[in-house]
């Protein structure tokens, strides 16, 4: 290791993290002074990587849970020599720039993951680690081992102060990840002072107690960083939380160990005086040492050797295992190995939409064989146990099914994870109620663009004797509410199948599949094409011979409930002027060209919509009095009842139809 070379390293990356933050006169220096040897020694001695090959498949994963140093990792990624110019770091924090304010997946290589709510990176890493352990599992072979990387991430106070991470650590330490390596920037300072004011527990006891490995070290010693990692990598058995003792703002002479490095800018004062105390030149902005770039230069040269040599054992391996390799480049392509046949259900046949997906579930788990995942505590009610590959576990890394436990938060970040991890397809399960849980989770997924599949069941207040506490009234709007979340709720088995199948076909975010607990029966679809209608958010149920004077629009239960208000109007002239339309996506829907759109609900049609939820946002379909909704929280009492109780009725409805 040199360590000279490091230690320049580590000045230049002082260097341009100060000055970018000044430039922008916003930001956070405090991580990025006070880890810099951290980060040159990572991206200088001990990551598996390679710049020229960012997306190299067996490369090691480094997640900045800690977000807000962001300079942090750009300035290490510039060093490196990754594309991300001395331009992009000078433009830091500005519009369109590569350097946003917290770090965001896709907006330059190197970067694995959006990062900013604390905790999260630490969970996605889990994650990471997670899909690591099933594709070594699943491919590598008793001769050659072709997934063999490391998950690393840096965390800090904030990090382990939030509850996802210890969401995740939990789970990390019973699952025995071994290859997960987790640095604490333990330096005691947040943004209201010290973490003596609300965080004085014993986190490496915690952790121990998690059943992780917890060593101790000093984040400014080289050798010391090594020999730690190396006693993380050699327990197999847990993931290993590195805490390291640092100074917030190292260098600063005024500021440096205080709250008023964390997030603000140093001033032009502080940052000449910072300057002359590290040793770099005091009039010169966005300064790097030569030796620094010589440095990365020469190892670029060594990280392409080692690449080149997996390379060769990844050729010899595909040679050896064609059928495997075919597989794996099928995996992370994001191809279903082999034709999606959907479960067929038949007009009349009362299915819970929940137990229809779990038919669907099977099937497609024949398709996509990547994919995972899990329930939190609740496979049962959610019927998402996949049928093949058993439960995943230290003895089964092979497994496709993850038990969860009750970490809704914790679930969907990991989910995140082992999606941005490439190579799988995931989903994750629990009641729809729940997404109040997990939600900052699935609006980091929709930004990420990853398409993660979320199983939410018991969609209404229909579910019954529970009560408030878990009977949805709010949370379709909610969700809907989150750009780039693709919320779709089907009215009956068929619809089921084809949700997932749409959900697996999507590749550019999350979808939400909400399921009923209670029996719907599969109807007859007035449209022959239903099964494409639905792709574009809505289609006809139920339609007129001459252009319909009413349309009534409705989702999920409510559906079969709108057939049945229509068929309460009495006679064939009440009925015949009426259209029922089904609208799965409402988003989907209203995001289709007008041409489209007027053919489902024509202008010069009154539009009824009815949904088991609030009205929020049916106002862009139906007017105010047109639209029959719950306004209010549910009742403990049978689901018809409560239904009935609410006001939420087929007779309610017919007459919102019939009121001309």
């Amino acid at each position: 290791m040199d360590i000279q070379s490091l230690e320049k390293v580590s000045l230049s990356a002082r260097v341009l993290a100060m000055d970018a933050i000044q430039e922008a006169n916003s930001g956070h220096p405090g991580l990025p002074l006070g880890c810099a040897e951290l980060g040159a020694f990572l991206y200088g001695y001990a990551l598996k990587h390679d710049p020229a090959d960012p997306a190299w498949m067996d490369r090691d994963r480094f997640v900045l849970s800690a977000g807000h140093g962001s300079m942090f990792l750009y300035a290490h990624l510039h060093l490196a020599g990754y594309a991300i110019g001395l331009g992009d770091i000078k433009t830091f924090r500005k519009v369109g720039s590569k350097c946003a304010g917290h770090p965001e997946f896709g907006l330059a290589p190197g970067i694995e993951t959006t990062t900013g709510p604390l905790g999260q990176g630490v969970a996605t890493a889990v994650g990471m680690a997670i899909a690591e352990s099933m594709l070594a599992a699943r491919f590598n072979t008793p001769k050659r081992r072709v997934v063999d990387h490391f998950t690393y991430a840096l965390a800090g106070d904030g990090c382990l102060e939030e509850g996802v991470s210890a969401e995740a650590s939990s789970l990390a330490g019973h699952l025995k990840l071994g290859k997960l390596i987790v640095f604490y920037d333990s330096n005691k300072i947040t943004i209201d002072g010290s973490t003596d004011l609300a965080f004085t527990e014993d986190t490496g006891k915690r952790y121990e107690a998690y059943g992780w490995q917890v060593l101790r070290g000093d984040m400014y010693d080289f050798a010391g960083l090594e020999r730690l990692v190396a006693q993380a990598k050699g327990d197999g058995d847990r993931p290993s939380l590195i805490i390291l003792k640092s100074v917030i703002g190292k260098g600063s002479p005024n500021k440096q160990g205080t709250s008023g490095v964390h997030g603000s800018a140093l001033g032009e004062e502080e940052l000449a005086k910072t300057k002359a105390a590290i040793g770099a030149p005091v009039g010169e902005k966005f300064w790097v040492d030569p030796d620094a770039y010589a440095f990365y230069e020469k190892r670029r040269t060594e990280l392409a050797k080692a690449r080149a040599a997996w390379k060769a054992e990844f050729a010899a391996w595909k040679a050896e295992e064609p059928v495997l390799a075919a597989e794996l480049e099928d995996y992370f392509a994001g191809k279903g190995r082999k034709p999606l046949d959907l479960p067929a259900f038949a007009a009349g046949e009362k299915v819970a939409t929940r137990n229809a997906s779990g038919k669907v579930l099977a099937a497609v788990s024949k398709s996509w064989t990547n994919l995972v995942g899990g329930s939190a505590d609740l496979t049962g009610p959610n019927v998402s146990a996949l049928p093949e590959g058993g439960d995943y576990g230290p003895t089964n890394r092979g497994g496709r099914y993850i038990r969860y436990g009750i970490r809704e938060f914790g679930m969907a970040a990991i989910a995140n994870g082992i999606s941005l991890h490439g190579g799988l397809r995931t989903f994750v399960a629990t009641f729809l109620v729940f997404a109040d849980y997990l939600r900052p989770a699935l609006r980091l997924a929709a930004l990420m663009k990853q398409p993660v599949v979320y199983v939410l069941t018991h969609d209404s207040v229909y579910i019954g004797e529970d009560g408030p506490t878990h009977q949805p009234v709010e949370h379709l709007a909610s969700l809907r509410a989150i750009p780039n979340v693709r919320v779709l709720r089907p009215a009956d088995a068929e619809e089921t199948a084809v949700a997932w199948r749409m959900a697996m076909e999507r590749t550019d975010g999350p979808t939400v599949i909400a399921l009923s607990r209670q029996n719907l029966p599969v109807f007859e679809k007035a449209d022959p094409e239903w099964a494409l209608s639905m792709g574009l958010g809505a289609y006809v149920v139920k339609n007129t011979e001459a252009a319909p004077d009413t349309v009534v629009v409705a989702t999920g239960s409510e559906v079969s409930m709108a057939l049945a208000a229509v068929d309460k109007l009495g006679s064939p002239s009440a009925c015949a002027g009426v259209r029922v339309v089904s609208m799965p996506s409402r988003e989907l829907f209203l995001a289709q060209p007008k041409p489209i759109r007027d053919a489902i609900l024509p202008p010069g049609a009154r539009v009824v919509a009815a949904e088991a939820g609030i009205a929020m946002g049916w106002e862009r379909i139906a007017a105010p009095e047109d639209i029959l909704s719950i306004e209010g929280f549910g009742e403990s009492g049978p689901g018809d009842d409560v239904a009935k109780h609410l006001g939420f009725t087929v007779e309610a409805l017919a007459r919102i139809i019939s009121r001309k």
